[in-house]
């Protein structure tokens, strides 16, 4: 699956768009190799590190949704390693 479309479907942008400007910033790691392209591949057991919202997410995809369903149904598509926040 495409790098945005996970991070939409996944409920983790509000947009498409967004998800195409996170990659294409260059700040986004899978498995701690940068990635600058929006359509990069994502698949199960992979790991995503990129800044959003202020902090550092880390998420170990667990499965692939098939559609942007409802926020309990998303979650379950990943699992959240990010460090605690300091505040």
């Amino acid at each position: 699956m495409r790098l945005d479309k996970f991070l939409w479907f996944a409920r983790l942008v509000k947009t498409r768009a967004r998800a195409q400007e996170i990659a294409a910033e260059g700040h986004l790691r899978i498995d701690g190799r940068a990635v600058d392209r929006a359509h990069a591949e994502v698949r199960p057991g992979q790991v995503l590190a990129f800044p959003l919202n202020g902090r550092v997410r880390v998420l170990r995809v667990e499965a692939l949704p098939g559609r942007r369903g409802p926020a309990p149904e998303a979650q379950g598509c990943y699992t959240d390693l990010s460090p605690p926040s300091a505040g």
